[in-house]
């Protein structure tokens, strides 16, 4: 199996006061987590905060696993997330419209599995390709879908924040899995949408191109960032496979 090489970093941004993002590396669990709050005063950080503790714990135990194992602990990890968040919201009225979006990437031999629900992302960069492995749960995405918008139009579009799907706010919770096989050189991104809001692709893609380590490579997505206006909370995980 190569070897992952991981660097992660989550920051407040510009005109946010808190920080609702989660960043989570777990290299001994081969275990790699971004979860963005929602709910603003409801807490947004909290509900990010319950999905990683959920993951962490759901995984402690399986270090040595199969790539069955990992698909079913990624479903699992989700699912004990979603009724977590729901019945925190019950116990704390207060908090109500509570919830996260999540990508949860987690690596057995040469073998991955992601999971991914609302609208951060994970990206591959392959051999010079840069490769959008998550579909965006929200309304603007399937309005693109449908050719109602274009990309460019969807960008400053005023319902681009209304997300379809989301951990902790039903009791029912489709995860999209995706799973695939890491070669050496392969790069994964996982990011919150402060990071894609700000940063188009081909600016991702130069930056991922540069010759320099994962921490510059996170250091100048975020500061790209905040450059643009940081209008959000910005976390960026970056995991590298080495050749043994």
């Amino acid at each position: 199996m190569p070897i992952i090489v991981s660097y992660g970093k989550s920051d407040v941004g510009l005109k946010r006061s808190n920080n609702e993002d989660a960043v989570m590396i777990s290299p001994e669990m081969n275990l790699f987590i971004v979860a963005d709050g929602m709910g603003g005063a409801a807490a947004g950080e909290v509900a990010s905060q319950l999905f990683v503790e959920t993951a962490l714990e759901t995984f402690s135990n399986n270090k040595n696993r199969s790539d069955q194992e990992t698909l079913e602990l990624v479903q699992r990890a989700f699912q004990s997330a979603n009724e977590r968040i729901l019945k925190h919201t019950i116990e704390n009225p207060h908090h109500q419209g509570l919830g996260c979006t999540a990508e949860l990437m987690a690596f057995s031999n040469q073998n991955y599995v992601l999971g991914h629900v609302g609208d951060s992302r994970t990206y591959l960069f392959r051999l010079g390709q840069l490769k959008q492995m998550t579909r965006d749960h929200s309304l603007i995405q399937g309005q693109i879908d449908q050719g109602l918008i274009t990309p460019s139009e969807a960008k400053n579009h005023s319902l681009r924040n209304i997300i379809l799907r989301a951990v902790g706010t039903s009791e029912t919770l489709a995860v999209d899995l995706i799973r695939g096989k890491s070669f050496p050189g392969d790069l994964f991104l996982l990011c919150s949408d402060g990071l894609t809001n700000m940063v188009n692709d081909v600016s991702i893609h130069q930056i991922l191109s540069l010759s320099i380590d994962l921490v510059q490579k996170v250091e100048k997505l975020i500061d790209l960032a905040k450059s643009a206006g940081g209008y959000d909370n910005i976390t960026v995980i970056l995991c590298e496979m080495v050749s043994p």
